[in-house]
């Protein structure tokens, strides 16, 4: 793989993007992971740190402290600027006026309440949110709809898991945060393997085959197909009921 090929690529797509849409930069929220920590890098690449606003929106309680930590290392490796936003009270707010909910549907509050978060700095500033989603997670639909899967684009969306990991690697991210295990980060103890059911290893291996139209009859394989048909609504547009020829 030609990694810095695939880097130039990128930051010219970022670049380009950025610049037709007429915005002045853009957001990242910084989670201390290994996406957003490699999106960081590339967009301050592209754009230059001063064009690259990094938001930290840790849960107390359920954040750990090694990704604020490491989210911080990141804005200051990178020189960009950084805001710290605990999202513990917009949360409990929410959660008092609307009421108990289940589990995932409070879970998905959270990168909600980040997604509007992001959207309220880059539309004060004139900025595009730099989505960090990957190929695997797109795939599979691991990500909150209108949460973190709301934003402007995708610069490793068309990579799998384990090639940001190599990317990564490639441009510098500190090992520490290549070498965590990933979360999401939705509530103690989480992980996305564990979630999942497979390492990325064994998950981007099913999607590659998967992207071919190979198939398999193993309860892994299978589980795969399932999260890429039951996700197809959340790498869509909502369905227009088309009524025009009746008027």
């Amino acid at each position: 793989m030609d990694w810095e090929r695939v880097v130039e690529e990128i930051c010219k797509f970022i670049k380009e993007y950025v610049d037709k849409s007429n915005a002045n930069g853009v957001i990242i929220g910084l989670s201390g992971g290994i996406d957003s920590s490699t999106v960081a890098f590339l967009c301050k690449r592209a754009l230059g740190e001063k064009k690259v606003l990094g938001l930290i929106m840790p849960e107390k309680g359920v954040t750990r402290e090694e990704d604020v930590e490491d989210a911080l290392s990141i804005a200051e490796m990178l020189g960009i600027e950084f805001k710290i936003i605990e999202i513990n009270e917009i949360l409990d707010a929410l959660k008092r006026k609307l009421g108990e909910g289940n589990k995932i549907a409070e879970a998905n509050l959270k990168p909600r309440i980040r997604m509007t978060i992001n959207y309220y700095f880059a539309n004060n500033m004139n900025r595009l949110v730099a989505g960090t989603g990957n190929k695997s997670e797109l795939m599979i639909g691991y990500f909150t709809k209108y949460g973190d899967g709301g934003v402007d684009f995708l610069p490793i969306g068309d990579l799998y898991k384990t090639e940001v990991f190599k990317l990564a690697e490639y441009i510098g991210v500190p090992e520490r945060i290549i070498k965590k295990k990933p979360t999401a980060g939705l509530w103690v103890n989480q992980t996305d393997e564990d979630e999942i059911g497979m390492s990325y290893e064994e998950l981007d291996e099913i999607l590659k085959a998967i992207e071919k139209g190979q198939r398999r009859c193993d309860d892994k394989f299978k589980r795969v197909e399932v999260l890429v048909k039951n996700s197809k609504h959340k790498r869509e547009m909502p369905p227009i009921a088309r009524v025009r020829h009746l008027l």
